[in-house]
C-alpha cells in the first residue's frame, strides 16, 4: 500500500481538527445556554457559551464578517505557499494540519452562526476576589496555536547555524 502524501496527511489531520472543534461546539450549545457558566473545577476551570464576533481575546469585536474575510484568505494563501514551510516533516504537516484544521472550525462558526463560539475558560480567584482568567478559547484556536508554535519550534531547529570550525 501506497504512503499518503504531506498533501494528504496535512488534510487529513485538518479534517480531524475541524471535526472534533465542530462537535465540541455543538455539544456545548446543547449542554450550556449562551452567555452561560457551568464550573467544573471550582477555582480553575469552567464550560462557558460566549460568542465572540471578534479575533483573539475579542480583539477587532464586532466585525464578524471582515474577520470572516481575512481567515478566509489566510487559509488561501497558507495553503498555496505550505510548500515554502517544512512539509517534508511530520512535524511540518502536524503544524499546518492544526493551523488548517482550527482556521476552517472557527469559519465555519463565522459563517454558521456570525461569531465563534467560545467555551473553555481557565480561571483563578484572586486573594482580593474578583476572578483572573485566560481569554475563553475553542479547540480551533487550540490546534492554531499549537500549529503556529510548532512551526516557529521547526524555523528555529531548522535556522540553527553549524558548528563552527576554528583553526
Amino acid at each position: 500500500m501506497r504512503s499518503l502524501t504531506p498533501t494528504w496527511r496535512i488534510a487529513i489531520l485538518a479534517l480531524v481538527i475541524m471535526a472534533f472543534d465542530q462537535i465540541t461546539k455543538l455539544a456545548v450549545m446543547k449542554a450550556v445556554p449562551i452567555r452561560s457558566e457551568k464550573v467544573i473545577v471550582d477555582g480553575f476551570f469552567k464550560l462557558v457559551h460566549w460568542q465572540n464576533t471578534g479575533a483573539a481575546w475579542s480583539m477587532f469585536s464586532g466585525n464578524n464578517g471582515i474577520l470572516a474575510l481575512v481567515a478566509f484568505a489566510a487559509l488561501i494563501i497558507l495553503i498555496w505557499s505550505r510548500h515554502h514551510f517544512d512539509i517534508h516533516t511530520r512535524g511540518g504537516q502536524i503544524a499546518l494540519g492544526l493551523i488548517f484544521g482550527g482556521i476552517v472550525g472557527n469559519l465555519i462558526d463565522r459563517v454558521r452562526v456570525k461569531h465563534v463560539i467560545d467555551f473553555l475558560y481557565f480561571y483563578v480567584i484572586r486573594r482580593d476576589g474578583p476572578e483572573a482568567g485566560f481569554p475563553a478559547f475553542n479547540v480551533a484556536d487550540s490546534a492554531i496555536c499549537i500549529g503556529v508554535g510548532l512551526l516557529f519550534i521547526l524555523s528555529c531547529q531548522n535556522e540553527r547555524p553549524e558548528k563552527a570550525s576554528y583553526r
